[in-house]
């Protein structure tokens, strides 16, 4: 029973966990659209610079999930208590940047369901 409880405790931290938090909130493109429409709001493109200067969506800051010491920096620089609305390509590295601001004490995040790659269909 030890060897499975590390076992699985190797996973989630190589993998990241399954359950979602109840802070992060995957939203579908429509949603997405009108909420950063209808007000200001903490926008983050979590690809790198490359994709980012490829497009990316109107007034959205680039934080590179993949860069672990820059992100914790820059984020700390963003409002925990404001809504933080996360993007990627396909959406498998903004929930991973979801579930690290989550870790990091941000209340209301939401992830672009399908990513950049949605938002431009």
């Amino acid at each position: 029973m030890k060897y499975i409880l590390f076992a699985m405790s190797i996973l989630s931290f190589l993998f990241g966990s399954a359950q979602q938090p109840k802070t992060v909130k995957v939203v579908e493109k429509a949603v997405f659209s009108d909420s950063i429409n209808a007000k200001t709001v903490q926008l983050v493109d979590v690809r790198t610079a490359t994709e980012f200067n490829a497009g990316h969506i109107k007034n959205a800051k680039n934080i590179d999930v993949l860069k672990y010491s820059s992100f914790i920096e820059k984020f700390s620089k963003l409002n925990k208590n404001e809504p933080v609305y996360l993007y990627c390509r396909s959406g498998k590295r903004s929930n991973r940047a979801a579930k690290k601001l989550d870790s990091l004490g941000f209340k209301e995040i939401y992830d672009l369901k399908g990513g950049y790659l949605n938002w431009i269909k």
